[in-house]
């Protein structure tokens, strides 16, 4: 038998590929594209107008009808408080050139403090697209054949209620490129009568004044002078859209120069040098849109409230002035935040999730006795592939974030792939530990020869293997490091993520370091095998843990598909551990039956629940999270207590099962009327991940109060009853 760092060799090298794996789909798509696509809240078309056919110099408008389900609703560019526009990515023939979205004006949607912008009812969502002088249709002309040109179309929208839904789908149609396509005719009229009229003479500006936005249009038309207005800027995170639309709104004309005052949003997030703005007439359906110039720039950002731990950092750095992009922190407001990452890192050590492998690695530090040089150098190694995998890690999640994505801390464990290849992983580290089998069995002589002359690779890639383990876990002090780091330059952001990383391995790399350590390690003996064996119990139980993890991304079809996947990964192994012809015969036909139930199951293990299945659903004194719901119960004057949470992050269950399932607390919060809401990230939803980014994190677990006239208190991320209490109380 040899010791587990024989097999971190290949392991861990897979563990490292895991984030490469896909994410799942936001939303079931029907299993072939066409031009219709429903689901149970809307009826999505795409839709063309063509009445001259598809030539040089002729129309084409292209574009996506949405019917909403009564009480629901999809957004506009500029969502407003909450949600996400509608995206549409098409693929055309060459010579066809889509434009942007031409958006009719939003309808304002309030939902009790939250006012966002978006559409109900039917909506047409019309794309210009220009035909180019050399546009030929693909293929040759048949007689009798009438030439035509496919369009495709993949669509997502964030459909809301209560509750929000992201759906997308895959949509196509085939138009004649002679004939007239005019059917939608009347909904394109309607979609192109709904836009806003553009106004290019107007002369437009805005200035920062205070806390307000002073706003001034000179050169609107005469229909809109002495009129009310409302304003719709198409920048996200600018103004205060609640007093945009009460009497905190103030506007005048004076001759023909029309003026607004505003209240700015209370952390802009935007700061451009233009805004283009929709004004609409409040007594009619006409709206106006004309781009405005930033006068005198934006004032310095102003630091949201952030966790005790970064507290006296943070308000150091918010007095100093933050040009428009992301600022870079100064030298003692990032030692602070290094400082914080440091001990997160640190606590990590003692999450449950990493515990069994830093078990395996106390033996193979046991393992080398009183050789200090190879002490030394595994510590060091160790602590370079911890540090290299937070910084990989790190480096992803902000480049998807760059890239539009929303996804935050432990999103790779919101795939079911990656679940299922994770549990695959710790299935065959388990069976080394019991002894079924040998990695150097399977291992050529070279390689064998090759680890023993380099234990230092197997060192750093155990530390790979660890970070893959801890990435779902966020620990105290953690949480508030990686949101922090979100909003922090490039360099500095990856200087937060290496310093979480050196946290984690800075117990084994002091141990191995420190000369007096030796002492305290247990010596090489007979122990070790039994050790060895008993480690093995802990990899099942994570097993286990993985497979429900998937059961609630994929349901019991998926998790009833990787437990027999998993039960023909172990005959595989247990196979080729045979000797003779027993292991050529038995491994072949046990490698034979894992690829046709790999074929046969695999797709239930990537097939997410339908969506209606996939909300969340009241768990005893729970209700689900929805951000309508929070501004609903809070504007009625009730305090709020959000648990966010995910079936693969431990801590979150841990959480659960302890502090946040006490009788005596619950009563407690039934007593003050406290709105019990739980938020599930355990498969990807951009709703709540960027309720994560207001609060100033991006990784579960997070525990908010929200009260009537205050701010959201986040609490820590391993709670207790008298932590509840003391943020309901407002301590």
């Amino acid at each position: 038998m040899i010791p587990p760092a024989s097999l971190r060799r290949l392991l861990a090298g897979a563990a490292l590929a895991l984030v490469a794996l896909p994410l799942p789909a936001a939303a079931q798509q029907p299993p072939a594209a066409s031009s219709t696509v429903t689901t149970p809240h809307v009826r999505a078309e795409l839709a063309a107008l063509a009445p001259q056919g598809v030539a040089p110099g002729r129309p084409l408008t292209l574009g996506l009808r949405i019917e909403h389900q009564p009480g629901w609703h999809t957004y506009w560019k500029n969502p407003g408080d909450s949600g996400l526009p509608t995206e549409l990515a098409w693929t055309l023939p060459a010579g066809l050139d889509p434009g942007g979205i031409d958006w009719p004006v939003p309808h304002k949607l309030r939902i009790g403090s939250l006012v966002n912008y978006g559409y109900e009812g039917t909506l047409l969502l019309p794309v210009p697209v220009t035909v180019a002088q050399d546009f030929r249709p693909g293929g040759a002309l048949v007689p009798g054949n009438a030439a035509t040109v496919d369009i495709r179309l993949h669509a997502r929208w964030l459909v809301c209620s209560k509750e929000c839904i992201p759906e997308e789908g895959d949509f196509a149609l085939r138009l004649p490129v002679q004939g007239s396509t005019a059917l939608d005719a009347a909904a394109f009229d309607a979609a192109r009568a709904a836009r806003p009229l553009d106004v290019p003479d107007a002369h437009s500006t805005v200035r920062v004044e205070g806390d307000r936005l002073a706003i001034r249009v000179d050169g609107l038309p005469a229909a809109a002078r002495d009129r009310p207005l409302e304003v719709f800027p198409e920048v996200a995170e600018v103004i205060d859209n609640d007093a945009a639309h009460g009497p905190r709104w103030q506007q005048a004309w004076e001759g023909t120069v029309w003026t607004g005052s505003i209240h700015l949003s209370p952390a802009p997030a935007a700061r451009p040098e233009t805004i283009p703005l929709v004004l609409k007439a409040q007594d009619g359906a006409t709206a106006w849109r004309t781009v405005a110039s930033v006068e005198g720039g934006w004032p310095a950002a102003r630091a949201a409230a952030m966790p005790p731990a970064l507290a006296a950092a943070l308000a150091a750095h918010a007095a100093s002035p933050r040009p428009p992009a992301a600022a870079p922190l100064g030298a003692g407001a990032l030692l602070a935040a290094l400082a914080a990452a440091l001990l997160g890192g640190l606590v990590l050590n003692l999450m449950p999730c990493v515990l069994p492998v830093l078990a395996i690695k106390v033996l193979g530090i046991a393992r080398h006795g009183g050789d200090r040089r190879a002490q030394r150098i595994a510590g060091l190694a160790y602590t370079v592939g911890v540090v290299a995998s937070f910084l990989a890690l790190g480096a992803l999640m902000l480049a998807l974030r760059a890239a539009g994505a929303q996804v935050g801390w432990g999103f790779q464990l919101q795939s079911p792939a990656v679940v299922a290849a994770l549990a695959a992983l710790f299935t065959l580290i388990g069976l080394n530990l019991a002894g079924v089998f040998q990695f150097g069995q399977f291992a050529p002589a070279g390689l064998a020869g090759a680890q023993a002359r380099h234990p230092a690779v197997d060192a750093l890639l155990s530390g790979v293997l660890a970070v893959a383990v801890a990435s779902p876990c966020t620990a105290p002090f953690m949480g508030a490091s990686l949101g922090f780091a979100i909003g922090l330059p490039p360099a500095q952001a990856m200087a937060v993520f290496g310093a979480l990383g050196l946290g984690l391995a800075l117990p084994f790399l002091a141990a191995a370091l420190a000369p007096a350590s030796a002492r305290l390690l247990p010596r090489p003996g007979a122990w070790m095998e039994t050790f060895r064996q008993v480690m093995a119990f802990p990899m099942f139980a994570t097993v286990a843990w993985l497979v429900w993890v998937l059961g609630q991304q994929a349901g019991i079809d998926g998790a009833g598909a990787l437990l027999a996947l998993l039960v023909a990964l172990a005959a595989v192994a247990w196979a080729f551990a045979l000797r003779g012809r027993a292991r050529l015969v038995v491994g072949t036909l046990a490698v034979a039956a894992f690829a046709a139930l790999a074929a046969a199951l695999g797709p239930l293990l990537l097939r997410p629940q339908a969506p209606a299945q996939a909300v969340a659903q009241a768990d005893g004194d729970w209700q689900p999270w929805s951000a309508g719901r929070v501004a609903e119960l809070t504007a009625a004057g009730r305090p709020v207590f959000v648990d966010f949470t995910a079936a693969w992050c431990v801590t979150c269950q841990y959480n659960k099962k302890t502090t946040l399932s006490d009788a005596a607390l619950l009563a407690d919060l039934h007593a003050r009327n406290v709105a019990l809401l739980r938020a599930d990230w355990t498969r990807a939803d951009p709703a709540i991940t960027a309720a994560l980014r207001t609060l100033g994190r991006n990784g579960v677990p997070v525990y908010a109060v929200y009260a009537p006239g205050r701010a959201p208190v986040v609490l820590s991320e391993v709670i207790a009853a008298g932590d509840v209490r003391a943020a309901l109380a407002g301590r």
